[in-house]
C-alpha cells in the first residue's frame, strides 16, 4: 500500500509539473524565442535540459519523502515546490536575460543581438521589453577620433558596434543597402540542401535576396526584398 501511495502522489506531482513546463515551454519558444531564434542563440538545448531536470526532480523528490500519515507531509512537499519552483523561475528568468532584442544591420550583414550583450545606452532606442526589432547600425561616424574608437573596441575588447545604442539609426535608412549588398538567393544552394531551399523560398515568394544573421550558436538568413527594401522573414538555412 505505502508503495502504491507514492506512486499516486508521484504521477500526481509529475502531471502538475508537466503542466507547467507546457507552459514554460510556449512562453519561452512562442514569446520570448520565436523561432528560428531559439535555434539561433542555442537557448534550444539549455532549456530542455533545464526543463527535463526541474520536471523530474520534483516528483522523485516527492517519491522519497511521502508518506500518507507523515506529520509533516504538507511541509515537505511544500518546501519541494517551492525549490522546483523556484529553480523554474531562475531558469525562464535567465534566459529572459539572454532573450534576443534586435535584429540589427551592420555593413552587409545583421546581427542578432541579445539583452545582456549591450553596452551602454540610448533613450531612443530602449532595449524591448519583450519581442525583436530590426535596426540599422550607424558605421560611418562623423569624426576620425570615433571611427578609432570604434575599431578599438571591436577589435581589443570583442564589443561590435551593434552591441552599442548609441549608434543605432532607424532601420528605414537600410532601404539602399537593402538593394545594393543583399546577396542572390542561388548562392544559398552552395550551403544548404536545393530541396531545402526551393521549399523555404516557395513559402516566401517576395523575397529575391538574402543578407546573413550572424548569431551566437548557429547562422541564420534573413530574406528581403530588394525593390521595397523590406524584410521578409528570418529563415533556418545556413548564409555562408
Amino acid at each position: 500500500m505505502l508503495i502504491k501511495d507514492k506512486l499516486k502522489a508521484t504521477a500526481i506531482h509529475l502531471l502538475l509539473s508537466s503542466f507547467f513546463a507546457l507552459l514554460c515551454f510556449m512562453l519561452v519558444f512562442f514569446i520570448i524565442y520565436p523561432s528560428p531564434l531559439a535555434q539561433a542563440t542555442g537557448v534550444s538545448g539549455l532549456f530542455l535540459i533545464m526543463l527535463g531536470v526541474d520536471v523530474v526532480l520534483g516528483p522523485v523528490l516527492t517519491f522519497i519523502v511521502y508518506k500518507k500519515n507523515k506529520k509533516t507531509l504538507k511541509i515537505d512537499l511544500l518546501v519541494i515546490v517551492l525549490i522546483q519552483l523556484n529553480a523554474l523561475c531562475y531558469g525562464v528568468y535567465s534566459m529572459y536575460q539572454g532573450r534576443p532584442v534586435w535584429i540589427a544591420y551592420t555593413v552587409d550583414r545583421f546581427e542578432l543581438v541579445r539583452a545582456n550583450d549591450i553596452i551602454g545606452a540610448n533613450q531612443k532606442y530602449p532595449t524591448p521589453w519583450l519581442g525583436t526589432k530590426y535596426i540599422s547600425v550607424e558605421t560611418r561616424v562623423k569624426t576620425a577620433n570615433e571611427q578609432l574608437e570604434m575599431m578599438l573596441e571591436e577589435s581589443q575588447s570583442g564589443i561590435s558596434p551593434a552591441q552599442q545604442p548609441k549608434y543605432y539609426r532607424p532601420f528605414v535608412l537600410t532601404k539602399f543597402e537593402i538593394e545594393t549588398r543583399s546577396k542572390s538567393l542561388e548562392v544559398l544552394k552552395q550551403f544548404n540542401d536545393n530541396h531545402l531551399v526551393e521549399k523555404i523560398l516557395k513559402q516566401n515568394p517576395k523575397a529575391d535576396a538574402y543578407f546573413p544573421l550572424k548569431a551566437n550558436a548557429i547562422d541564420m538568413t534573413v530574406l528581403v526584398n530588394k525593390e521595397t527594401g523590406e524584410v521578409i522573414k528570418i529563415v533556418d538555412l545556413r548564409p555562408w
